[in-house]
């Protein structure tokens, strides 16, 4: 296995303990500029996310209101209300993003689609670069903020819903992920997606503050608007076992510790 791989997945619980994880449920918030040019401009306010973390299903509830759930899965979207019944639905969801610019319109149901495989992702990643289908590949370092970072190519198969084909992940000396870049294919963009403030749930370390930034050649452009900004809180993890409640103390990559859950701002945070 590919060190780097090794050491990113050692340092986000182990590979040993995620293949014990069946699924994960957090409160999310996510708002940005991204949301408000696709025409959603609430974003997403403490919906719950539950992922089935060995293939990609995911359920955000409420969404997109009160009373109402939003499913995915890579071939299918669609939202039930409180008794189960089916009250929109699109098939083959990525197809609908043909010929989508930046300035494009989401409905509810891309939307959907959008945030559930993207979120599907991050909480997935890194343990999800095992997979035997994605190829990886270490490439020279990378210095931001007086920092150096180790670099993890990456390439995804067609069958793995996700941003691009193509991506970088950024890890510190511990083996932390730090930014990933990638190319928005569905909404039109080229983003460098920042990770603070790691917090280990049921032995299983998440990035639970995320600033995702555009991206220009030259690099990304850190003193600008926020495409989107996204708060993790109170992640589960269900194991083979049982489920049990996440009680890890919120530890900051420095290791410092913090009661207080953050409440999203567009641009509170400095990278």
């Amino acid at each position: 296995m590919n060190d780097l791989l090794n050491l990113a997945m050692k340092a986000h619980g182990g590979l040993e303990r995620w293949k014990q994880v069946r699924n994960m449920q957090a409160k999310v918030t996510l708002n940005g500029t991204l949301w408000r040019i696709k025409g959603r401009p609430d974003g997403l306010s403490g919906v719950v996310m539950r992922l089935n973390t060995k293939q990609p299903d995911l359920t955000i509830t409420p969404f997109p209101k009160p009373g109402t759930a939003g499913h995915f899965t890579p071939s299918r979207v669609w939202i039930e209300d409180a008794n189960g019944t089916v009250v929109s639905e699109l098939k083959n969801p990525r197809d609908s993003f043909a010929g989508a610019v930046l300035t494009t319109k989401w409905n509810e149901l891309q939307e959907l689609y959008f945030a559930s495989y993207a979120f599907w992702n991050y909480f997935t990643a890194p343990f999800l670069l095992a997979q035997p289908v994605v190829e990886v590949e270490e490439i020279e370092t990378h210095n931001e903020d007086g920092e150096t970072w180790r670099q993890l190519s990456v390439i995804f198969p067609p069958e793995i819903p996700t941003h691009s084909a193509r991506q970088t992940f950024y890890f510190n000396d511990k083996g932390l992920l730090q930014r990933l870049d990638y190319a928005t294919d569905v909404a039109g963009g080229v983003a460098a997606h920042y990770c603070f403030d790691h917090v280990t749930f049921d032995g299983i370390v998440v990035p639970t503050f995320r600033r995702v930034v555009p991206r220009k050649p030259e690099g990304p452009i850190v003193h600008g608007p926020t495409a989107v900004l996204i708060v993790i809180q109170r992640c589960f993890a269900e194991l083979r076992s049982r489920l049990q409640r996440a009680s890890g103390s919120r530890l900051s990559v420095a290791g410092k510790q913090s009661k207080d859950e953050p409440k999203p701002q567009i641009n509170s945070r400095p990278i």
